[in-house]
């Protein structure tokens, strides 16, 4: 029954608090628990020793006693029955071996160490049912969608835990905008709730658009002679072409406001930004012997 060195199971050193304390074994036990490491042995043993530890530091008496024999815990039961027979009067007897009602270990280990119950006493360790419940850890998980996607409400299905979830993403979600979905984190432990999943939004521009919040930007190609003379032009929009009216000597890089043709609010249904056009003239890269004639003309008219 080697000496079993309660701090170190931990990771904590001798100077230790109570949350300390706490603390160091949530993080283990959550970590070895059986019911997240069904077949793995090793993890088992880790467990009950985490526990165990946990079970003598946490109570100041056991964590009295621990500190105060150490490795020479065997000798304890006569340190303790000398000590007994100076403090009582005489003909009564000493304390029993026995610890009743172990509180907060947190979790039941299904036995404790031979070396526990030679310090300590197995009759109340071993009749130990106290449990303490568990949030689950939380999943994070990164979902791409194309621009296109993003622009209009519509389900999708992911994998979490082995399991097909159908989530609804709302129109108008943003680049790195991040959703709860409450319970689809890891399992709770000892019918604690399970955490939650997370999940940050990556929007890929598929499109020839820039979106800034709720507002389109869109650069459009304009012909000389319409921008000269006026006319119509069909542009895209996010969902279809509109017809617009050109203005006479339209400049280049001049720009228009469409109301209500930008992107989708988000969770406002029917709510949307603008969309802005910028006006790019194109020159023409070729002109006939009877085009330059003109030009020339128009040329010499302004001179």
């Amino acid at each position: 029954m080697a000496y079993i060195d309660y701090y170190k199971v931990l990771g904590i050193s001798k100077t230790a608090g109570t949350e300390e304390i706490k603390k160091a074994y949530r993080k283990l036990a959550r970590k070895f628990h059986p019911d997240l490491n069904p077949d793995d042995k090793e993890a088992h043993r880790k467990f009950q020793e985490i526990n165990e530890a946990h079970e003598v530091l946490s109570d100041p008496e056991k964590r009295k006693k621990y500190d105060q024999y150490g490795e020479n815990w065997q000798h304890a039961e006569q340190f303790e029955q000398a000590r007994s027979r100076q403090q009582q009067p005489y003909g009564q007897s000493g304390p029993g071996s026995g610890f009743e009602g172990f509180g907060g270990a947190g979790f039941d280990a299904g036995g404790f160490s031979d070396f526990f119950e030679s310090m300590f006493g197995g009759g109340g360790a071993r009749q130990s049912r106290s449990h303490s419940r568990f949030k689950g850890r939380d999943y994070n998980a990164e979902l791409q969608l194309n621009l296109t996607d993003a622009y209009k409400t519509h389900q999708q299905t992911i994998t979490v835990n082995e399991k097909n979830v159908r989530i609804t993403i709302p129109a108008g979600i943003e680049n790195g905008q991040k959703i709860r979905l409450k319970g689809y984190g890891e399992p709770g432990v000892n019918g604690g709730p399970a955490g939650d999943l997370y999940i940050t939004f990556s929007i890929i521009n598929n499109t020839a658009f820039k979106r800034d919040g709720n507002n389109l930007y869109l650069t459009h190609p304009l012909p000389l002679y319409t921008a000269l003379l006026g006319g119509e032009v069909l542009v895209d929009t996010m969902d279809g072409k509109v017809k617009l009216k050109v203005k006479p000597l339209t400049q280049n890089g001049s720009q228009i406001r469409l109301r209500d043709k930008g992107f989708p609010v988000y969770k406002k249904e029917g709510s949307f930004g603008d969309l802005y056009i910028t006006w790019q003239v194109q020159l023409p890269t070729h002109l006939s012997e009877k085009e330059k004639e003109v030009f020339q003309q128009l040329a010499d008219l302004k001179n």
